[in-house]
């Protein structure tokens, strides 16, 4: 069975992970059928990021362009080719406009923190995989505040069909340094990949953080979200969460569908 994102909540600390592995009872997934229970519409106070280190500096690229590759895997759950593996540009930045029935969210991808995963954003955005899809899942919690969109099916177990590996800020890290594993401040603006844990397991959704949030480092940043989009995530965020978790994380009550992604 598919293993959905869940939040592990730790002292100051919040995992997030979502993708296509094994192992998970489905009773767990905002999708399943296991009861719920409306959370509060206020969200949970910001943690004191203070005791939390900033994420590192972007590594300078190596080359102008790189080699991507996306291996197959699972079931796509909407129709999607792979992007291109070769000559991928480590410059530059692509903008990207989400219409959504909550309002407008603006991205601005960067290639030069991680060019496979704006490589591949950008190809599902051009071939209308993200449109007319729902953002499955919203964090208010203390140390985590995010809503998570990217699978087509809406329960936080799809994917494109295919996996890539993570970049920025876990290739700032040497491997086996202990950095990886501590909490760090993914700040309020931030676009990242989730993932189900370590090999390489990215695929479709991605997280939009509305506010200050606790992670390792091990989930890939790839751009930043504008101020209309802020906006519009700090509405449905005040909206509260109808909770399948635990209070503060589950399914949006202001519900967010995906109508288009446009790429300039």
């Amino acid at each position: 069975m598919k293993r959905s994102m869940i939040v592990t909540a730790g002292v100051g600390l919040a995992l997030v992970v979502a993708g296509c592995s094994s192992g998970d009872d489905a009773a767990s997934t905002p999708g399943s059928t296991s009861k719920t229970t409306t959370a509060s519409a206020a969200p949970a106070p910001t943690m004191d990021m203070s005791s939390f280190a900033a994420l590192p500096a972007v590594p300078a690229a190596a080359a102008a362009t790189v080699s991507c590759e996306y291996p197959a895997a699972g079931q796509a759950s909407k129709p999607a080719n792979a992007p291109a593996t070769a000559d991928v540009s480590t410059a530059g930045t692509a903008t990207v406009a989400m219409a959504t029935s909550q309002g407008a969210i603006g991205l601005t991808l960067d290639r030069a923190e991680a060019p496979c995963t704006v490589n591949s954003f950008v190809s599902l955005a051009e071939q209308g995989y993200f449109n007319d899809t729902p953002c499955h899942r919203l964090t208010t919690g203390s140390s985590l505040k995010v809503l998570q969109c990217g699978d087509p099916a809406g329960v936080g177990t799809g994917g494109p069909g295919y996996r890539f590996a993570n970049e920025y800020p876990t290739t700032a890290f040497a491997d086996g340094d202990p950095a990886v594993e501590e909490g760090m401040v993914y700040p309020r603006g931030t676009v990242a990949m989730a993932n189900s844990g370590p090999g390489g397991t990215n695929g479709s959704q991605f997280f939009l953080v509305y506010a200050d949030s606790v992670l390792p480092p091990q989930y890939t940043v790839f751009g930043t979200i504008d101020e209309a989009g802020l906006a519009t995530l700090d509405k449905v965020a005040a909206g509260g969460t109808a909770s399948s978790r635990g209070a503060g994380d589950g399914r949006p009550n202001s519900a967010v569908q995906i109508e288009t992604v446009t790429v300039s």
